[in-house]
C-alpha cells in the first residue's frame, strides 16, 4: 500500500508541472471506492492550485477564474488505495494525446500541462470532490487521521502524551494513524528499528526518552523514503513511472534471519494483527 513517502513523492511530482494547469477534460472509468461526487464536466474550466497533502490522501485545489478574479470551486481529494499510483502524461493543449487507458486506469485529469492518471488493479482508491478540505466528504474522511510526522507542533512531549494509557502494542499504535500519519508497515518496522524499541512494546510502557527517540527515529526514517523515492514492494510507481528504492535499504523489513546490520543478530519475524513484523531481538528491548 502506498504510505506517505510514497504519496509524498507523488505530490512533489505533480505540484510544480500542474501548478496553474487549465482542466479541460475527465474521464470516469470503473467505479472506484467512494463516487467522485459532482458531475465531471463542472470540472473543466478550473485551474489547479498547489498541491497538498493530508496523511496518505493528496488534495488538489481547484479555482474557477472569471477575468481577473479567481474564485475557490472545492478541489479533489485523492487516495491511492492498496495498489494505486498517479501517472502524469504527456498531452494538453497542443500536445499529442496521452496513450488510451488500460483495463486498470480509471480516472482522468486531462489539462493544458498534460494528463493526470490514476491507475489502481485492485479499485480500494479515490477522487473525490469536495467543497473545501474543512468540508464533507473531505472532512469526513480525515478527520480521525493524527499529526503529520513532520510537524514541528507535534512535540515529543505531545507524542508521549498520546501514547500514555495505550495498552495495546506500540507498532499497533503506530500503524492505526490516529496519534501521528505515515506509519506503513516497513516505515514502522524500521523506525522501531533505528529507535531500539521492541515491536510488541505496550505504547503506554514508553517514557519521555524512548517516545521522542521513536519520533525522530520516524521522521529520520520517513524522510529518508521520501528522498529516495519510497518503497516499490509491489505497484508503486511515481508519476514518471520510476520505482522507489527504499526497501533496498531496509535493516530488517523483509530480512527475516538475515543479521543485523547494527549487532548482527538475526532478524526475527513475528506476526501482530496479521500483519508481518521484523525485529532484531539484540538491539530491540522491550
Amino acid at each position: 500500500m502506498p504510505e506517505l513517502p510514497e504519496v509524498e513523492v507523488t505530490r512533489q511530482g505533480i505540484d510544480q508541472p500542474l501548478r496553474d494547469a487549465r482542466v479541460l477534460g475527465v474521464r470516469l472509468g470503473k467505479p472506484l471506492r467512494w463516487p467522485l461526487g459532482c458531475r465531471a464536466q463542472q470540472l473543466v474550466g478550473t485551474r489547479l492550485g498547489p498541491v497538498q497533502r493530508r496523511g496518505k490522501y493528496l488534495w488538489l485545489p481547484l479555482l474557477r477564474t472569471d477575468g481577473a478574479a479567481a474564485a475557490p470551486a472545492g478541489g479533489l481529494l485523492v487516495h491511492l488505495g492498496m495498489s494505486g499510483s498517479l501517472a502524469l502524461l504527456s498531452g494538453g493543449a497542443t500536445g499529442p494525446p496521452p496513450p488510451p487507458p488500460g483495463p486498470h486506469d480509471h480516472f482522468d485529469l486531462v489539462t493544458d500541462r498534460g494528463t493526470l492518471r490514476l491507475n489502481d488493479p485492485r479499485r480500494f482508491g479515490a477522487v473525490v470532490h469536495a467543497p473545501a478540505l474543512d468540508r464533507p466528504p473531505a472532512s469526513r474522511l480525515l478527520a480521525r487521521l493524527g499529526a503529520e510526522p513532520f510537524d514541528q507542533a507535534f512535540t515529543p512531549a505531545a507524542f508521549h502524551q498520546a501514547l500514555r494509557g495505550r495498552r495495546t502494542p506500540i507498532k499497533a499504535v503506530l500503524l492505526a494513524g490516529d496519534v501521528v500519519v505515515g506509519a506503513g508497515n516497513i516505515y514502522a518496522c524500521e523506525a522501531l528499528h533505528r529507535a531500539g524499541i521492541h515491536p510488541a512494546t505496550p505504547a503506554r510502557r514508553l517514557g519521555p526518552r524512548r517516545a521522542a527517540r521513536l519520533l525522530e527515529a520516524l521522521r529520520l526514517t520517513l524522510a529518508r523514503a521520501v528522498a529516495i523515492g519510497g518503497s516499490t514492494l509491489r505497484d508503486f510507481s511515481d508519476v514518471h513511472g520510476a520505482s522507489g528504492a527504499y526497501q533496498a535499504e531496509a535493516a530488517v523489513y523483509g530480512r527475516e534471519g538475515r543479521p543485523c546490520p547494527r549487532c548482527r543478530h538475526p532478524v526475527r519475524r513475528i506476526v501482530q494483527a496479521q500483519r508481518s513484523t521484523y525485529y532484531c531481538p539484540g538491539c530491540q528491548r522491550p
